[in-house]
């Protein structure tokens, strides 16, 4: 059962992963790095406790959705960020506590689908919250790093380039992760 919960871990992170590579473009500081993975981790550990208490039917309704939601965060938070550039000198360091924080609540999502199956399958709900939150985080850092390096490659407003990416990741989301 160990293992099961580690790859459903797994594949549940890869889509954290993914924007995470799309935020780390964005110019923020370690320190906020970590923060965000650790939201991303939280948000995906919580999430399947609250799909065991509100029940099947409630995670099975917001399961239809949830990859849209969390598109559409992305996608709303990339085209703020290339509007904001189109309008003013780019910023040093860019700090919306807002969107980067709630961004990782909008994707854990699925993650209460997840958890409302986790009693039927007779896996520990804390166990794999546990599990489920600290792959999310570990996974989200290093996306985190890697767009970081990718937006340091790239030599163009590291805002715009932000913005265009969470567009990107916001169509591609569904496509890949969804139905």
């Amino acid at each position: 059962m160990i293992w099961e919960v580690l790859l459903l871990g797994f594949v549940l992170s890869l889509d954290n992963f993914r924007v995470s590579i799309a935020l780390g473009t964005v110019p923020f500081g370690l320190k906020r790095a970590v923060q965000v993975a650790l939201t991303f981790g939280l948000w995906d550990g919580i999430m399947p406790l609250i799909g065991l208490l509100i029940g099947r039917q409630i995670g099975e309704a917001v399961g239809d959705v949830a990859d849209y939601v969390g598109a559409a965060a992305l996608g709303g938070y990339g085209l703020y960020l290339v509007i904001s550039a189109l309008r003013n000198p780019e910023p040093d360091e860019l700090d919306h506590p807002w969107a980067l924080f709630g961004i990782p609540l909008s994707l854990s999502l699925d993650n209460l689908f997840a958890g409302a199956s986790l009693g039927i399958l007779g896996l520990s709900p804390w166990f794999s919250a546990a599990v489920f939150g600290t792959m999310t985080a570990v996974l989200s850092l290093i996306g985190l790093q890697v767009g970081r390096a990718a937006a340091s490659l790239i030599r163009i407003r590291s805002d715009l380039l932000s913005g265009v990416t969470l567009i990107i990741a916001a169509v591609a989301l569904p496509l890949v992760f969804g139905g």
